[in-house]
């Protein structure tokens, strides 16, 4: 897992539709691996036969940031969802609420779910509505989303989730750089044995 960017910029891209489950995110019939190769083909595969849809877009590829309805991620657990979504290449999601499984998952796998208000929401809309190639910030440090005509606002993240994004670490990333300390615990005299 990369490092995530700090602060990220990017166009963003308007899904206004609410809750979106993750067999719309990644249908069913893309879950027969366990690999994350050609998942970018499978993020909202049914979605993108129109050719309206936000991602068959001029620049869409581009874009970083995605700019989704209440209630992303509802659905079934699968974590093809958001390896699909990082897959395309985004690195965070802007909604007023996220489904816990999917924001776990997406935390695990480098996507930022950012959870702002709905005066916050309404604004960010608007925005790409009037001006789609707005760029928006997300500083994960700072934990601040800014973008032109759009007032700033905080937004929290799990510190240990923001601390393994932070150094571009997995779980099993973080335990291993702690690889060095517990070979020389593991070296050092037992304390406390009776000799």
């Amino acid at each position: 897992m990369n490092r995530y960017p700090v602060p990220l910029v990017s166009r963003a891209l308007p899904l206004p539709h609410e809750n979106v489950d993750t067999d719309q995110i990644t249908p069913a019939r893309f879950l027969r691996g366990t690999s994350k190769e050609g998942l970018a083909d499978a993020l909202f595969n049914d979605w993108r036969k129109d050719p309206g849809f936000i991602l068959n877009q001029p620049g869409a590829r581009k874009a970083r940031v995605l700019v989704a309805g209440d209630n992303f991620g509802c659905g079934s657990s699968r974590e093809h969802a958001p390896w699909a979504l990082v897959a395309w290449g985004f690195r965070a999601i802007v909604s007023t609420s996220f489904a816990d499984i999917f924001k776990n998952n997406s935390l695990k796998n480098g996507l930022l779910p950012v959870v702002v208000p709905p005066e916050t929401h309404r604004a960010l809309f608007a925005q790409l509505a009037a001006a789609p190639e707005t760029e928006i910030t997300i500083d994960l440090e700072a934990q601040r989303l800014s973008a032109p005509g759009v007032a700033p606002v905080d937004f929290t993240v799990d510190p240990f989730a923001r601390h393994c994004l932070l150094e571009g670490v997995d779980e099993l990333g973080y335990l291993l750089s702690f690889e060095s300390a517990i070979r020389a615990y593991e070296q050092a005299p037992s304390h406390g044995e009776s000799a």
